[in-house]
């Protein structure tokens, strides 16, 4: 017990001492030792080095996970070493509603099959954001983690008793100082002996670690190398994901709608560019009763471009014409376009020198 109360009332002393010492350091009322050159740049690139890991360690963490609530549930999980239950992706998800649409809609209707491709390219995208995720947090995230909870720490700790040290060693230089008896002047001495070994032993440590910097920096380079290789297979195959989609979307373009001219009945929902553009209902002349408003479908070379509203348009990309009432385009050549009462607004007549048929708008770069 009396060993107990001893060391508590030393302990104390010793604080009190610093805290004089170092609030004087302040006041400018007592001299500080500096440490060396060398030691002190060992020091500004060490809290260089942690504060800009800190700031791309959040912030890749936001680029991998947006959601502040699951960043906040995995780090959770990871603190009471749980395993983390498997999170749906957005795009997983998105394919998911897509699929059960397609269900509900009918898989063989026109909209439930392309709502089945494109909602299993959804899901084959999350899955890949999801790959790219686990492979980026272990050989990136988790590095830069492993420094600013365990080697920072170390580094930190002993950088707190070096000073220590230090406020320690200039307590000693002002009692000598203040010494008069040739006593009091010995036992000065002597403690500044000592408290000067612990402060160069403390310094050759500190220094050995913050050398070891050096070696952070080479294996963090190794692991940003790791995470842009896991960013270009990501994106290189959302890339091959998409081009597959849309050669899926391209062939099946036009396949399930009719081939010539009809009249537009579903005018409750926008038609895609794939749909067949419509002219007005003609009835027949002469005709009587229903048969007067039965439309005759009209070739398409009975069009005739109207005296105004004709305009150049630039080919953005190739179109194969899925039937004889359209016209197939190259990129980047120039045609002549109009629309005529009642069509699809999605699609316009196309002239290239005397041949005729329509386009779609999307294809198309409408010059003034």
């Amino acid at each position: 017990m009396d060993f107990n109360v001893k060391k508590l009332a030393s302990d104390a002393g010793v604080f009190f001492t610093r805290a004089v010492q170092f609030t004087e350091e302040k006041l400018g009322q007592a001299e500080k030792t500096e440490l060396d050159a060398h030691l002190e740049n060992l020091l500004a690139r060490a809290d260089s080095t942690k504060n800009w890991t800190e700031k791309i360690f959040r912030q890749t963490e936001v680029l991998l996970q947006p959601n502040p609530s699951a960043r906040i549930e995995e780090f959770l999980f990871e603190k009471l070493d749980r395993k983390l239950p498997s999170r749906t992706t957005n795009g997983e998800l998105l394919g998911q509603y897509m699929l059960e649409a397609a269900n509900d809609f009918g898989p063989g209707s026109p909209y439930g099959s392309t709502l089945i491709k494109v909602g299993e390219s959804q899901r084959r995208l999350g899955g890949a954001e999801r790959e790219f995720m686990h492979t980026s947090a272990i050989n990136f995230l988790t590095p830069l983690r492993n420094f600013l909870e365990g080697d920072w720490r170390t580094i930190s700790k002993e950088r707190r008793l070096l000073q220590n040290r230090r406020l320690d060693l200039d307590a000693c230089k002002a009692r000598l100082k203040k010494a008069k008896a040739a006593e009091a002047k010995a036992a000065a001495e002597h403690e500044l002996r000592v408290a000067q070994t612990e402060f160069d032993r403390q310094a050759e440590v500190t220094r050995l670690l913050l050398e070891g910097i050096s070696s952070t920096h080479v294996h963090h380079l190794r692991c940003l190398h790791e995470f842009v290789e896991a960013q270009a297979t990501y994106y290189a195959q959302c890339h091959q994901y998409m081009q597959d989609l849309q050669k899926q979307l391209g062939s099946a373009n036009g396949e399930s709608f009719p081939n010539t001219f009809g009249v537009n009945t579903n005018t409750g929902a926008p038609a895609s560019p794939s749909a067949a553009a419509t002219l007005p209902v003609i009835p027949t002349p002469g005709g009587t009763g229903a048969n007067s408003l039965e439309p005759d479908t009209l070739k398409i070379e009975e069009v005739q471009p109207p005296a105004t509203g004709t305009r150049k348009a630039k080919v953005l990309y190739d179109y194969d014409a899925a039937d004889t009432s359209e016209l197939s385009l190259l990129a980047d050549e120039l045609i002549t376009v109009y629309t005529v009462p009642g069509m699809d607004p999605d699609w316009l007549i196309g002239e290239r020198g005397n041949q005729k048929g329509k386009v779609p708008v999307t294809y198309l770069e409408l010059l003034s």
